[in-house]
């Protein structure tokens, strides 16, 4: 593979690589942090409102809040151990200075308004510093303005008010839409740059004693978190790093996983699939609740739990695909008139596929709450008699044509989603069996038998030696070799599945969706990890070792993993950082590391 562009680069319009970025949040939003120190995404004060900073998208108008030397400089990267605060090493000419990045917490939880720090630390010699705050137009939303008042620098941003709270950073300079400075660190000198925010309501305004004490608050919150993780197997860090930046999508209000922390970065160059993803998706969250399980979490878990739950039955008789954070359905799609990363838009809010008939989502749901109460927890009334009608809703849908996983315009019988309702059926019948549900179980256990031979005889081809994409085609799915895990079938023909994925979808370790995909989009990095746990399901354990450990080599310096990787050069495309490309890499690592 070519060497991978230098990321830390900005183009003439302001973007860059976006393996360039680390992810830092406080449980309601995430801001994106450039390897030049430049924070481009910050919606507020939740992950879903539009974005105060969004150079992302609009590198003229989109507004940043930068931090970086004056001078040349070179970086290395790093989480704090165990946590989501970020330090950044900056080696210059003349010295070498230390940025750590917090959205702070508090003593007790998440803080009741937004509080974004950043310390400087002169490590050696004497580095020239420079800053800026300037927000943007919100995707075009409004104008924002400066102003200095008797409590320090404020910005008002329509509902959104930021203020800036500095330590020895120098001199404010006050524009019309900004204000920056400029200072010099020395070995053993510290500075601080803090941004303060709320919407509709004052502005708490702690001392920056309080806000430099946060950040250490911030870091014991993190480990204290952290600790939960239980598994202690091979690729035990890259499997944390995942945890914790999946947690970063938690939204603790709601219970809520969003499946990526942005909107509309393209998935090829040209654009065109440019998508929403500051939702959260019942796939996804299942996923990661399956993952966070096995690694012994326990509180996320049950707000997660309860969050679908209670998004599931306020969409009864048929699950929902997707709801917005607050648990409603998003209202429809809104197009905002600003470029998009590098150009290629559209840059968008909201998503379509609500209206979806997804048959996968039916054994996801089913296959979380199995896990759940093998977990040794109990179901209410009101869940178990949901899920019973449920359960006979899927011997009723299973013979539909859907949108499938990729939510594709056009309606198939997708192999992928009949063996969904099958794991679906399968685990209603396992939660009756152990007194957990009521219902219909004959009549479940006979019909995920109908599934199950449908599947085997019109779904595998003979011609292709594989399961096929739907009926009918020779085309192929790397959706299916998700149910190798899920026990529809571990045997020789899912094994020879994985190796016509392997010959006809796979670039290196890079693996593309299906049939056709590489033509109009990039390498889709959950794939890889999936051929990865289907190689450990089948048996075939040093195949799915070397897979992992080569596709594991693509992430980017601290562990962020965007939708879509290049084949050619490693670049990152698509929404980041994505919820299914972690969970995945979990998955696989709890497949084939244990073991190990």
């Amino acid at each position: 593979m070519p060497d991978t562009p230098d990321p830390s680069r900005r183009d003439r319009d302001g973007y860059v690589d976006l393996r360039s970025y680390a992810a830092i949040g406080d449980g309601r939003t995430v801001a994106l942090v450039a390897q030049d120190g430049g924070i481009d995404w910050l919606p507020l004060p939740d992950l879903d409102s539009l974005p105060v900073f969004a150079r992302l998208l609009d590198g003229a108008g989109g507004g940043h809040l930068a931090l970086t030397p004056a001078g040349p400089w070179t970086v290395q990267r790093a989480y704090v151990e165990g946590t989501n605060v970020l330090r950044s090493t900056y080696t210059t000419p003349t010295g070498t200075v230390r940025v750590t990045d917090s959205m702070n917490m508090g003593s007790t939880g998440r803080l009741p308004w937004g509080e974004l720090c950043r310390l400087v630390e002169g490590l050696s010699g004497e580095v020239e510093m420079t800053w800026c705050v300037a927000p943007g137009s919100g995707l075009g939303a409004y104008a924002p303005w400066a102003e200095e008042t008797r409590n320090g620098a404020v910005l008002r941003l329509d509902a959104v008010t930021l203020a800036v709270r500095t330590v020895d950073v120098g001199d404010t300079t006050f524009q019309d839409r900004e204000v920056s400075g400029r200072f010099r660190t020395s070995e053993g000198s510290e500075h601080l740059l803090a941004l303060l925010s709320s919407q509709g309501e004052p502005l708490r305004m702690p001392s920056t004693r309080w806000i430099r004490r946060n950040v250490d608050q911030t870091i014991l919150r993190w480990r204290s978190w952290s600790e939960q993780f239980t598994y202690e197997g091979r690729w035990r860090e890259e499997a944390l790093r995942a945890a914790l930046l999946l947690k970063l999508l938690a939204h603790e209000p709601s219970g809520a996983v969003a499946a990526a922390a942005t909107t509309s970065l393209p998935e090829s160059p040209g654009g065109g699939k440019n998508w929403d993803y500051r939702m959260a998706w019942l796939r996804d969250a299942t996923y990661s609740l399956h993952c966070l399980i096995a690694l012994g979490e326990f509180e996320d878990v049950h707000a997660n739990v309860s969050w679908l739950l209670r998004v599931a039955r306020r969409s009864q008789p048929d699950l929902p695909v997707l709801s917005r954070l607050d648990g409603h359905q998003p209202d429809g799609l809104v197009r905002h008139d600003v470029p998009g990363w590098r150009g290629q838009g559209p840059v968008v809010s909201g998503n379509e596929a609500a209206g979806q008939l997804q048959l996968g989502v039916y054994g996801d749901v089913f296959d979380l709450v199995h896990q759940y109460v093998l977990d040794g927890n109990v179901l209410d009334v009101e869940t178990a008699r949901f899920l019973a009608g449920v359960a006979d809703r899927t011997c009723d849908l299973w013979q539909r044509r859907d949108s499938g996983m990729w939510e594709l315009p056009e309606l198939q019988h997708y192999t992928s989603s009949k063996m969904a309702c099958w794991q679906a059926l399968e685990c209603a019948v396992q939660l009756a069996d152990n007194g957990h549900i009521p219902g219909s179980v004959d009549r479940w256990r006979r019909e995920a038998g109908r599934v199950r031979a449908w599947v085997e005889e019109n779904c595998w081809s003979a011609e292709r030696g594989a399961y096929v994409w739907y009926p009918g085609t020779t085309d192929l799915d790397a959706s299916v070799l998700l149910h190798a895990a899920s026990g529809f079938d571990t045997g020789p023909r899912m094994s020879a599945t994985i190796d016509a994925v392997r010959a006809e979808l796979s670039d290196g370790p890079l693996v593309h969706r299906y049939s056709g995909a590489a033509a109009e989009e990039k390498a889709f990095a959950a794939c890889s990890f999936w051929l990865a746990a289907a190689l450990g399901a089948v048996g075939r354990r040093e195949e799915g070792v070397d897979q992992l450990e080569r596709t594991l080599a693509l992430g980017n310096d601290v562990g962020v993993w965007a939708e879509m990787v290049d084949p050619a050069d490693g670049s990152s495309w698509g929404n980041l950082p994505q919820a299914l490309s972690h969970l995945s890499l979990m998955a696989a690592v709890l497949t084939l590391g244990r073991d190990g």
